[in-house]
């Protein structure tokens, strides 16, 4: 690409244009998993909605591959590309909150503890993920399940309106009323249709929550696990619950005495009346052997976001395979503690996050998520600092999906699926909704520029 050409498209953004020749240019392209290596040609840092028109036409008209980059938390790191173009949004980080509606307006380069920091100061939140520098784009884009979903829904499913860059540069506003075809592609069908600049979303009542995690050594994990799976079923849709099997991290906070042990947790968060929410929490301890650590107790909504951060900071190794669950019986189990005895590292984990509750009151072909029947989304992890112990993680984890699959549905949150999964993969996870996917990536984006991502070929 010529140099006069480059400056050109520099002159025509508010924003900085990121060479590989500038001295900051490995800090711009690094991902949140260091597993994946990316070296894009160029890196435009948007300062607004021009900017992302500018840049969406200067690379279709470039012939550039191109990424969409919001907070920079993807997995697979289909947030920049090899030798093309990224549009990195990571600047436009606005919040407005609307108190009176219960609306919040976010910029698409939030990650949600921006959000999380704005609407607390009104008593209210969305229902995002389980770690504070998840991007709220790439979340919400997929579906976004979290501590509020069994009360509130999916970030989806809150999401009232979207300003988008359409493939041909214009730019136009998703909403039931204008663009509605749009919008419901945009709730779960990921980055396909569309550059995202703005996202206005439906708040909720959540402040104070009665939450943590709580641990148990691993021989208690098949009683928990099947305790779990009944509790689940009859669980007020404000009493959250989800599972893991993992290891006590070295480090603090946690009892040096405990530090190596593999365990299975439960992680809490009840967002109901203080009072309620904790005679609740303690009628569960009841039921339940004694935890080798409780960490469960009132906190500020935005704590329990944040708990996680500590532990899986940008640049980790990481390999993921999802799955979503809807029935958990011994077999299921049995496979799940064999695997997890294999665990690669302190870090690695599976999770079942539960997704009924208000998630299953709407239709299949309400939103382009289309995953409305089942219990839970399965997420296991392999993660390390160690790029050494990279072809360690994918095997156990690989191995371990393998093995549980059969007992699990088709499809996945795309937000746990790596880019080598496959069309048929992706077509599982829609179910219905694919055909109707296809033909609204065939609208607004005929030529699929936008494909770095979990990709919907145009019918």
């Amino acid at each position: 690409m010529r140099d006069e050409d480059i400056g050109q498209f520099q002159q025509s953004i508010r924003g900085r244009l990121i060479t590989q020749s500038d001295a900051d240019y490995d800090e711009a392209r690094a991902l949140y998993n260091g597993m994946i290596d990316k070296r894009p040609l160029l890196i435009a840092r948007c300062a607004n909605v021009a900017d992302v028109i500018a840049s969406v036409n200067f690379g279709r008209d470039n012939g550039l591959l191109i990424a969409i980059r919001g907070g920079g938390h993807n997995g697979p790191g289909l947030g920049s590309v090899d030798d093309g173009l990224v549009i990195d949004l990571s600047t436009m980080t606005g919040v407005r909150v609307d108190p009176a509606n219960r609306t919040v307006r976010a910029g698409a380069g939030c990650v949600t503890g921006d959000v999380d920091h704005a609407t607390h100061a009104f008593g209210l939140a969305i229902p995002f993920g389980i770690v504070s520098t998840t991007g709220v784009a790439g979340l919400t884009l997929s579906g976004g399940h979290g501590y509020l979903s069994r009360q509130y829904g999916l970030a989806a499913d809150n999401l009232i309106e979207a300003d988008v860059v359409l493939a041909d540069g214009t730019f136009v506003m998703a909403s039931e009323s204008e663009n509605a075809d749009l919008l419901w592609a945009l709730r779960g069908g990921g980055g396909n249709f569309g550059v995202v600049t703005s996202f206005l979303f439906r708040a909720h009542p959540a402040s104070k929550v009665y939450g943590g995690p709580i641990f148990w050594e691993l021989e208690d994990a098949a009683g928990i696990m099947r305790w779990y799976r009944d509790f689940q079923t009859k669980a007020p849709n404000d009493f959250y619950v989800f599972l893991g099997l993992q290891t006590v991290p070295p480090g603090d906070p946690f009892p040096k005495e405990h530090w190596g042990k593999k365990i299975v947790v439960l992680l809490i968060s009840h967002n109901g009346v203080a009072a309620e929410a904790e005679k609740a929490v303690n009628a569960m301890r009841a039921e339940l052997p004694n935890p080798i650590i409780d960490f469960a107790g009132p906190m500020p909504y935005p704590a329990l976001q944040a708990l996680f951060d500590g532990l899986y900071p940008k640049g980790l190794q990481w390999y993921w395979k999802g799955d979503f669950v809807k029935t958990l019986p011994d077999a299921a189990i049995e496979v799940h503690l064999e695997h997890i005895a294999k665990v690669p590292s302190a870090i690695s984990a599976m999770h079942l996050y539960p997704i009924d509750g208000a998630v299953h009151r709407r239709k299949q072909d309400a939103t382009a998520w289309n995953c409305r029947d089942a219990t839970w989304s399965m997420v296991i992890v392999g993660v390390d600092s160690d790029p050494a112990k990279a072809p360690a993680l994918k095997k156990w984890a690989k191995d371990y999906w393998e093995a549980v699959h059969p007992f699990d549905l088709g499809g996945a949150y795309p937000n746990f699926m790596m880019d080598d999964e496959g069309e048929a993969r992706l077509a599982a996870t829609y179910g219905d909704n694919y055909k109707r996917l296809a033909a609204m990536k065939a609208k607004f984006d005929p030529a699929n520029l936008f494909r770095v991502n979990h990709n919907i070929r145009p019918s």
